[in-house]
Order: structure tokens, then C-alpha cells, then sequence
């Protein structure tokens, strides 16, 4: 699906005149620990950050205070950042929610989008992602009304992209076909394998959305321990991590990743410029594509 490049790529890929970091600081599943590994990943360099408005895997409010610990001290500038968060529907959430549960889609939209500008304490976002269609397959009335209430409200400024998430190829297809706003990102589970999520990651391709792949290294072969990755590896001296995300973006991949560990934000954050040679380039893409 892609070439290897003569040299190392730059820290962010440009999507409908944004630009969107390579590597995305995942907050999902740290629940008490979020505010200080938030902290913690933007102090080691991460500036793009992925949140949602959803209790049940995140805690947005607490990426707010990181955020604002950093914005107060200095050390952070809001332009600097990426931000981006999600409405979930209500069949994904739990309480307390962000939103009246009685209310139309599109006011829920409204609410949920309000109550992650206060929880972040900013005044716009990046980007807004719709965290799923509400149907399996197809998309249902529910999900129409959710996009055009979020192409309000990047047509009024108040975020630059809008997006969707855990979307299939039909699914897509479909949206990007109808929609007066086209998604400019897709986040997507990737793992790091042959074939992974493809028919999604072509049409992103094809379409210019940036292709956000979670999940990258724990499919159940790891991709660490593939004889290929640990040789590049070891050639570059280079985690096998290190490479697999390297590999990954040089496949169009735009990387989320959600260690808790500062030695691997550190190590992450040096994949986008790795320059590996050309031959490990095509070995190791035939591990993605």
C-alpha cells in the first residue's frame, strides 16, 4: 500500500489543512491514573492527545487537568496541542453521562461536545469523532443525525475535523459518500499484521483521511517477537516496538499509543524519525500490508 520513503518522515501528516502528529497519546483504560500520565506523555513530547466524552473507558475531565497544570504553568501552548475527543451514543455509555438521555441526537451532540470543552478547559478542539455508528452494520438515522450536528459545528469554527471511529469499509464508504463534511480521520483497532483492517486503511488512502490504528502491538502473535522486526531491530538498535511503529506509520498508519510506562513515551516518540534502510523498509511492510 506504500513505498518506503528515502528518508525519515516529518513529526505530522496533513489532513484538509491540519496537521495531525504521528503519534497520538492515547488515554482509554487509565482511570485514576490519568491526569498524571496525560501530564507525564506531554512532558516526554507527545503533543496530540485522544480522549472521549465516555466514563466507561476514559476520564476526560481528568486529561482537562493536565492539561490545565501545563497550560497554567507555561509550558504548554493550546496551539501546540492536537486534541481530540469522541460523542459516544448511549448504548456505550455509563453514568453519570454527558448528556440528557431524553434529548434528540443532535442536542446530545451539542451537549456532549459543551461538556468536553468545559472538562478540557479549551475553547475549540482539533478534532470530534463520532465513537462508532450506533448499528453493527449500515448506518442508521441515529448516525446521520450525529454527523450533520458535527458538521455544525466544524462549519462553525468550533472543531477543525470531524471524524469516526470503530467504522467498517460499507460503513465508511457510505458516509464519506453522502456527508456535505467528509471524515478527515478514521481511528480504527489495528493490529500489526498482515492484512489488518486493509479494505479500511485503502480507503483512507484513497480518500486522504488520516487512518488512526489502536491495539498495534497486542494482537495475539506479537509483532514484537516476529524474526523480521527483531532482526531490523537489532540492525538499527531499536526496541522492536520502536519498529513496528515506524513500520506502521510508514504504511500510513497514524499511531495511537497508550503506555503508562516514561521510558516507552520516550522510546515511542523516536519512531517517526527513524530512517531505516530501504530493504528493512520492504521487508518489514510486508508484516502490515
Amino acid at each position: 500500500m506504500a513505498s518506503p520513503r528515502a528518508s525519515a518522515p516529518t513529526p505530522h501528516r496533513e489532513v484538509q489543512g491540519v496537521r495531525v502528529p504521528w503519534l497520538i497519546y492515547g488515554t482509554a483504560w487509565k482511570e485514576g491514573r490519568t491526569a498524571s500520565l496525560t501530564r507525564q506523555a506531554l512532558d516526554a513530547g507527545f503533543r496530540a492527545i485522544d480522549t472521549a466524552n465516555q466514563r466507561r473507558h476514559y476520564h476526560e475531565a481528568a486529561v482537562g487537568e493536565a492539561l490545565a497544570s501545563l497550560f497554567k504553568g507555561g509550558t504548554l501552548r493550546r496551539e501546540d496541542l492536537f486534541l481530540q475527543t469522541k460523542f459516544t451514543f448511549l448504548e456505550g455509555q455509563d453514568r453519570p453521562l454527558p448528556y440528557d438521555a431524553e434529548a434528540p441526537v443532535p442536542r446530545q451532540v451539542e451537549q456532549s461536545f459543551e461538556s468536553s470543552l468545559a472538562h478540557l478547559g479549551v475553547d475549540r478542539l482539533d478534532a470530534f469523532v463520532l465513537h462508532g455508528p450506533s448499528l453493527p452494520e449500515g448506518l442508521g438515522r441515529a448516525d446521520w443525525q450525529a454527523w450533520e450536528a458535527m458538521e455544525s459545528l466544524q462549519r462553525a469554527g468550533r472543531t477543525l475535523l470531524i471524524g469516526v471511529s470503530n467504522v467498517t469499509v460499507s460503513q465508511l464508504s457510505a458516509l464519506f459518500g453522502r456527508a456535505a463534511v467528509k471524515p478527515a480521520v478514521v481511528q480504527n483497532r489495528c493490529f500489526a499484521r498482515p492484512h489488518a483492517d486493509r479494505e479500511v486503511r485503502a480507503f483512507c488512502h484513497a480518500h486522504e483521511i488520516a487512518y488512526q490504528g489502536f491495539s498495534l502491538l497486542t494482537s495475539r502473535k506479537s509483532p514484537v517477537n516476529h524474526p523480521e522486526v527483531r532482526a531490523i531491530a537489532g540492525r538499527m538498535g531499536k526496541t522492536p516496538a520502536q519498529v513496528v511503529f515506524r513500520l506502521a506509520i510508514e504504511a500510513g498508519i497514524t499511531v495511537l499509543t497508550g503506555t503508562t510506562s516514561h521510558a516507552h513515551m520516550i522510546e515511542d516518540l523516536e519512531a517517526p524519525s527513524l530512517d531505516p534502510a530501504a530493504s528493512d523498509l520492504r521487508a518489514g511492510l510486508r508484516l502490515m500490508d
